[in-house]
């Protein structure tokens, strides 16, 4: 089978993961790359050996060689760029979150429902391989049925700045960037049951913080101390149809001890904490049990939870099949992001 020629739409921070990806992929081939800003994406094809440079995406679809395309531009060009690029014929790989809007997700499914294409939502944490340990764990049902999940992903101070802080381009804060990843993976867990309704707060209170000292975060290629106009915290309560809940919370900036990831479920037959260690909860002869499985990382290893999601999308690229993260999981998620602000908005629970 011949490798897959891929076009990289988006040569900014991210698009490095998607790229190292590729290149490990015997599978798959670096074929074009593009970026509005042209040095960086010609700097890209430098270091990747990649033969085609562009600065419109439209130009990039119309290259007949392009099979398949990672999207790894600002949150607000998702839903256009993978519409166009699904209509083009191509298969996509699209960065989290989806999009920014359910009107957006739903023209999305209707473009890959319209066409036939694999479109595969970039929820990277489902690919790590504790995730995909403990998925196997749950479906055999070592852990009962799961009913409560809790989750968290505290920044104490990092607001990326930059297009992360503009919330046209980003669709919003914390909630967006950070929130995404741990609901998912939550959703993901607890068999995917379907959002009935939620309610969420979301806080305006600290800024970016562009005052501190002697303490560094990352920040975005065009950042910028003045501009912030998204959240600084969120959290939510999420309920299921069957009954299940998901309690969450996020943040870019907060008086907090140290940054935190944690990341729990809990079923009637055990418990699991996927973060910040992977550790299992059970019960064996009336005695609880801790239980710490052997694995390469105790948490997620993010270069090889990458390359395990390219290697997935390159294989149903090849195969026909659905991926594990298809177009009608992102659109769920985008109800529940969506429906996290609107609650926030208007101070009361809404129902999905």
């Amino acid at each position: 089978m011949s490798k897959k020629k891929i076009g990289i739409i988006g040569a900014g921070s991210i698009s490095d993961m998607h790229l190292q990806a590729y290149a490990k992929n015997n599978e798959a081939e670096l074929y074009a790359i593009c970026d509005l800003n042209q040095q960086r994406a010609e700097e890209k094809a430098k270091q990747y050996q990649i033969p085609n440079v562009y600065t419109n995406y439209h130009d990039l679809l119309a290259n007949p060689e392009v099979e398949a395309v990672s999207i790894c531009t600002w949150n607000n060009t998702h839903a256009e760029i993978s519409i166009a690029a699904l209509r083009a014929g191509k298969h996509v790989l699209v960065e989290k979150p989806l999009c920014r809007t359910v009107e957006e997700a739903i023209a999305m499914q209707d473009a890959v429902r319209e066409t036939g294409k694999t479109l595969q939502v970039g929820f990277v944490r489902r690919y790590d391989a504790n995730a995909q340990l403990v998925k196997h764990f749950i479906d055999k049902e070592e852990l009962g049925e799961i009913y409560y999940a809790k989750a968290t992903c505290i920044r104490r101070l990092g607001n990326p700045g930059g297009w992360f802080a503009d919330v046209e381009r980003s669709g919003g804060g914390p909630l967006i960037d950070l929130g995404v990843h741990i609901i998912d993976l939550c959703w993901y867990m607890m068999g995917r049951p379907k959002p009935v309704s939620v309610s969420g707060n979301t806080y305006h209170k600290l800024g970016n913080r562009a005052n501190i000292k002697n303490l560094s975060f990352y920040q975005a290629a065009d950042y910028d101390p003045n501009t912030n106009g998204v959240e600084d915290l969120a959290n939510a309560l999420i309920r299921f149809e069957n009954g299940a809940s998901l309690l969450i919370d996020v943040s870019f900036t907060l008086h907090a001890k140290k940054d935190e990831i944690a990341v729990k479920l809990y079923g009637d037959k055990g418990g699991v904490e996927i973060e910040p260690e992977l550790t299992m909860i059970t019960e064996k002869y009336d005695t609880i049990l801790n239980v710490a499985p052997q694995t390469d990382s105790k948490s997620i290893n993010v270069t090889e939870a990458f390359c395990n999601e390219v290697n997935h999308f390159v294989s149903c690229v090849q195969s026909g099949e659905t991926p594990i993260s298809p177009v009608e999981d992102g659109l769920n998620i985008m109800k529940i992001l969506c429906g996290i602000y609107e609650s926030a908005a208007k101070g009361q629970e809404v129902q999905l």
